[in-house]
């Protein structure tokens, strides 16, 4: 795994965390516990802060960034991830805040200063543009990404399975 410091800030790293080798996590960075990343994932807090919940799970090939201070941004934007979040493969999620127990589908995009509440799903290939709230509770699809309904107790319990089964997979990788 590569974890590495930059401007003499390393990342913090929970208990039971999984990392793969082939993944980087630099800078100021936080990981809570039982959370995992997987392969060819960059999680690059340079600019601003990063910070992951517990039992999150980053999947294959995702870019977590942020932004910058600038006369743009003002302290830029950080980006922050709830617990139990579920993101999918070749996710991007760039200077955002994610709820807890959310499922970001593979493919999706999450531009600057979007906020995504609590029990959301966008789902796979998703584009949420600039300065956007998704509301608790609803399933979001599109390019721009739109609320097509409310979610099911059913879909509201697979966010957590979701993150417990990574929980589970990712202690099966630790074990070896």
């Amino acid at each position: 795994m590569s974890i590495r410091a930059f401007n003499k800030i390393t990342p913090t790293i929970g208990k039971n965390v999984y990392i793969d080798k082939q993944s980087a996590v630099i800078g100021d960075v936080v990981i809570g516990n039982n959370s995992s990343i997987w392969p060819f994932t960059s999680v690059r807090g340079d600019v601003n802060k990063i910070r992951i919940g517990e039992r999150c799970n980053i999947q294959d090939n995702s870019t977590i960034h942020v932004s910058h201070d600038s006369e743009h941004q003002p302290g830029g934007v950080p980006t922050i991830i709830g617990d139990d979040v579920t993101v999918g493969h070749q996710v991007i999620l760039h200077a955002c805040t994610i709820g807890n127990r959310c499922l970001i589908g593979m493919g999706s995009v999450i531009m600057d200063k979007v906020i995504i509440e609590d029990e959301v799903i966008v789902g796979a290939g998703s584009l949420v543009t600039q300065d956007r709230t998704l509301e608790s509770g609803y399933l979001y699809i599109g390019r721009p990404a739109k609320r097509l309904r409310e979610l099911s107790e059913e879909e509201k319990e697979y966010l957590s399975y979701s993150a417990q089964h990574y929980v589970r997979l990712k202690n099966k990788y630790l074990a070896k």
